[in-house]
């Protein structure tokens, strides 16, 4: 049976430890993902997702069960990545490109091998969606990201961003608006 967040917390405090289990293994893989565009290291992405969870685990009986719960983790990932961040004075994820103004996201698609037709021209469209998301405004890039990447509902993107829901679902029109027409321009 795959219960809700809530449910799964109802019953570890009735003293189910698989339930937080559970919810561990719900959320591992997309803070993991979500902090890794942060800090752009495997380690310090495992770290600072570590550091996430136990933070939760600590913190579980504030939550407001009201909420949601995914928004809440994924909202204390965000603090803890931009903590370390400030700490290693590195570029904060809306930055695509180091100090020396290489684009850390496209070389890294980059595959020199041989690859067949359609690989090459997945690959190519690939290199092109980024470029074009690298040129979107920060807020943009971090509404298309919070709802693509991390699977965010417009609901959930609004609550953790702080902002109206009307106000996501304009900022999420307005970029997939600049993206296609950027698209169109990189295909030409």
């Amino acid at each position: 049976m795959n219960r809700s967040d809530q449910q799964l917390i109802e019953d570890y405090f009735k003293g189910d430890e698989k339930s937080l289990e559970a919810l561990i293994q719900r959320y591992l893989k997309p803070i993991y993902s979500f902090t890794y565009r942060y800090v752009n290291t495997l380690q310090d992405a495992e770290d600072i997702t570590q550091e996430t969870f136990v933070k939760a685990w600590k913190n579980l009986k504030k939550f407001d069960q009201n909420k949601s719960f995914k928004t809440w983790i994924f909202f204390i990932a965000k603090n803890i990545a931009i903590d370390f961040l400030k700490k290693k004075k590195t570029i904060p994820f809306s930055e695509f490109s180091d100090n020396n103004g290489k684009n850390i996201i496209i070389e890294t698609l980059v595959d020199s091998s041989l690859l067949p037709d359609k690989l090459v021209e997945k690959s190519d469209f690939v290199q092109v969606l980024n470029l074009a998301i690298a040129k979107l405004s920060p807020k943009y890039r971090k509404v298309l990201s919070l709802r693509y990447s991390n699977g965010f509902n417009f609901r959930e993107i609004a609550e953790f961003l702080g902002e109206s829901l009307n106000t996501v679902k304009s900022q999420h029109r307005r970029a997939l608006t600049i993206l296609k027409r950027q698209l169109l321009v990189f295909s030409s």
